[in-house]
């Protein structure tokens, strides 16, 4: 008896090439899921963070707004206290020039009283103190 094997005839070489280009397409296209999910992963956290940093933005300008009103209203404080300063600083000045004033008064009513004492007494009024 003759060997009978149910065999199937070898592919052609045309159908050979089919099956290795889909073989080839389906792998490409598992490759490039992949690859594209990561992509599209990757796009979607791209969106969401800047759309946070488009919020964090406002929320910056709004402060460096605010911060600035602070900052005039603190200088002005400044230049007003640097003016009241430099007003005691004036009325100091001329509290100590009327100071000198009277202390130079003070000291000529004591030598004239001393002067009228003595010439009352009798120590001579002859004129030897000199006033300038």
């Amino acid at each position: 008896m003759a060997d009978q094997t149910s065999a199937a005839p070898p592919p052609s070489q045309g159908q050979r090439t089919a099956e290795a280009r889909e073989a080839f397409t389906a792998h490409l296209n598992s490759v490039g899921s992949h690859v594209d999910a990561d992509l599209q992963s990757r796009a979607k956290d791209i969106h969401a963070n800047s759309a946070a940093i488009a919020k964090q933005e406002g929320d910056v300008s709004k402060q460096t707004a605010t911060l600035s009103k602070q900052s005039a209203q603190y200088q002005k404080l400044a230049d007003d206290s640097r003016g009241k300063l430099k007003e005691i600083g004036d009325v100091q000045n001329w509290a100590e020039m009327i100071e000198r004033d009277l202390m130079v008064v003070e000291e000529t009513l004591r030598l004239a009283e001393e002067e009228a004492g003595d010439e009352a007494n009798g120590h001579g009024g002859s004129g030897s103190r000199r006033w300038f």
